[in-house]
Order: C-alpha cells, then sequence, then structure tokens
C-alpha cells in the first residue's frame, strides 16, 4: 500500500477516503519530523503554506505525485517537479462559488452600510439612523475584474445579472477567451463584458477586483503607474494573491485618497501571516481580512477531494485535474 504524507487539514471525509486506500501520513510542513516522513512518501498532499520546491523534493526520492488541494499553484515549482517526473494535480473549480460570493458580500458590506438595532430607541434616533445609512445600488456602478479565469468570468456573469456594467482585462484576448468557452460547450461567461486594456480597466472601474494567478511574473503587476490611473472613490478588492501588488504603492494611495472615498479590501497578503511592520495597519480607509474567501464547507471540500486525482495517479490512472 503506498504512502501519503498529509502536510495541511483536509476535510473529514475526503480524508477519510484516501485512509482506506493508501497508507495516510500526517505531518505539519513545519514540523521537525518532516524530512524523514518525506522520505518514505509515495504521495504528498498540500494546501497553502507548503513550498514544494528543490529542496523539499529532494527530501522525497519517492514521491510520484503532489496533490495541491485548492486552486493555485504558486507554492509548487513545477519545473523541479518536472525534472522529476512528479505529476502535480489541484482541484481548478473548487472554490469558484464560493470566491464570488465573498466578493460581492465585500461590496455590499462597503456599498450598503448597516446599522443594527440592538436595544430599543426613540423616533428621533430612529429617523436619523434612516437618514444617515445611504448607500449606493449595483446598477449605478461599473465593476472591473482583472483576470478573467474561472473566478473572474462566473464573477462577472453573476454581477451582469444584477445590472452591473462590466469592465475587464485579462492576458487573453476578448476573441480567445469567448472562442474556448464556446468549444466548451457552455454559456458564454463572458457575454456582456466589455474587454479593455490595464489602463482603462483601472481608470474607468467604481469598483476593482483584481482575480489574477500567482505565477511568478505576475509578482507586483499592481504598482504604482495602473495605481495612480484609479479613481479617487474607487473601492479596490483583492482576493486573489497578495504577491500580485506594490505594498508600498497600494499603502501610498489609501492614504493619498482617504478624504476623497478611496477604500482598500485585502483578504489576501504578502506575507502571511500579517506582519507587524505591513503598511496597511491603522489606516481607516482599509479593511484587512485573514484569507477567508474560499472558506466555506462545500469549498473546503471540494479542494481536499483531490486526494481522488492522487490516488488514480499512484494506481496508474490519468488524474482528472494535472498541472501540465
Amino acid at each position: 500500500m503506498p504512502t501519503v504524507l498529509i502536510t495541511e487539514t483536509l476535510d473529514p471525509r475526503p480524508a477519510k477516503w484516501l485512509g482506506e486506500r493508501v497508507e495516510a501520513v500526517w505531518c505539519a510542513h513545519d514540523h521537525a519530523d518532516l524530512p524523514k516522513k518525506l522520505a518514505t512518501a509515495d504521495g504528498l498532499v498540500v494546501r497553502t503554506y507548503t513550498q514544494v520546491n528543490d529542496a523539499l523534493l529532494a527530501m522525497a526520492p519517492r514521491v510520484r505525485v503532489v496533490g495541491r488541494a485548492g486552486v493555485g499553484l504558486d507554492n509548487i515549482d513545477l519545473e523541479a517537479c518536472k525534472r522529476r517526473g512528479v505529476v502535480v494535480v489541484s482541484t481548478p473549480d473548487a472554490n469558484t462559488q464560493a470566491v464570488v460570493e465573498y466578493i460581492f458580500a465585500l461590496v455590499f458590506d462597503a456599498i450598503r452600510p448597516r446599522y443594527s438595532l440592538d436595544k430599543p430607541v426613540d423616533a428621533a434616533t430612529f429617523h436619523k439612523l434612516r437618514k444617515e445609512q445611504v448607500g449606493r445600488q449595483l446598477d449605478e456602478l461599473t465593476l472591473g475584474i482583472l483576470g478573467l479565469g474561472r473566478i473572474g468570468k462566473r464573477l462577472g456573469r453573476a454581477a451582469r445579472a444584477m445590472g452591473i456594467r462590466v469592465i475587464a482585462n485579462d492576458i487573453l484576448p476578448a476573441a480567445e477567451l469567448r472562442a474556448a468557452l464556446a468549444k466548451e460547450g457552455g454559456p458564454d461567461l463572458t457575454a456582456g463584458i466589455e474587454f479593455v486594456g490595464k489602463e482603462e480597466l483601472f481608470a474607468r472601474s467604481d469598483v476593482l477586483s483584481v482575480h489574477v494567478d500567482g505565477r511568478p511574473e505576475n509578482r507586483g503587476l499592481v504598482d504604482a503607474a495602473l495605481l495612480a490611473r484609479l479613481k479617487p472613490d474607487c473601492l479596490f478588492i483583492n482576493a486573489a494573491r497578495g504577491m500580485l501588488v506594490d505594498n508600498a504603492a497600494l499603502a501610498a494611495w489609501a492614504k493619498a485618497n482617504a478624504a476623497k472615498g478611496g477604500r482598500l479590501i485585502l483578504d489576501v497578503h504578502e506575507p502571511e501571516p500579517i506582519p507587524a511592520e505591513y503598511p496597511f495597519w491603522g489606516m481607516a480607509n482599509v479593511r484587512l481580512l485573514p484569507h477567508l474567501a474560499s472558506r466555506t464547507g462545500p469549498a473546503m471540500e471540494n479542494m481536499s477531494w483531490v486526494v481522488r486525482d492522487v490516488v488514480a495517479v499512484l494506481e496508474g490512472r490519468k488524474p482528472e485535474h494535472p498541472a501540465f
């Protein structure tokens, strides 16, 4: 029976399923016993914080497959895996719905202020609160989406259904994206979305949401030049990867536009956990969240089902979601 090493938490049902088919061994990614456990592992299951690189793979000579219980693969050195003949699998659509819902929750929090009553109030206070709590409507906003992968496309489709103007930018041109969707035979998730350049995207968005992947060349993609084009009252949301933004430039933008209505909501950070010297602490127009976008019960379980592909590889079968 092959041995699969698990370095981060799996949901109970997938973990039980895995344990019935392999010898499942648990060892935290930062535990002193990790090298010893890696030496006898045939497979490896990780989430976000295990760095699968040359150094780790050198300690795991028997590993044939690495399963990333999640979407992005930026913590896995794909070239290092290829050189060793290690198959990499993931769960690319596991958290799409969860992240899209989360983005809308953040937008509603920001544009529709809501005061909760926790005790009886007199008529004057009641009507005062009603006058103060006046928000904006989604259909008066332009939503900009940077990156039209699975999440970006689903977000755009949901936004259009609510009457929001949607503009987007992606590394792939509109015609290529739409042709790929047509080939898949499903609905055109880009219908009604206007494709624009990055500079125009930043200049026209009332709300800008980042959904670019974590490939190395995207590090610092959102830089001072792009941020200079943002509307001063823009709501900027990043629930993709912290490394996509230049923290110093983004903090400077938030400070310069605080009095003009500019706001940031950051769910992901570089680095994580957030250090004391993070430039956004104490800024009234910045909301920091502890990487929660995919934290729903169904999404967490969906991501953990990467174990199916891990077992498939170990049994000599073709995995459903190989990385290459």
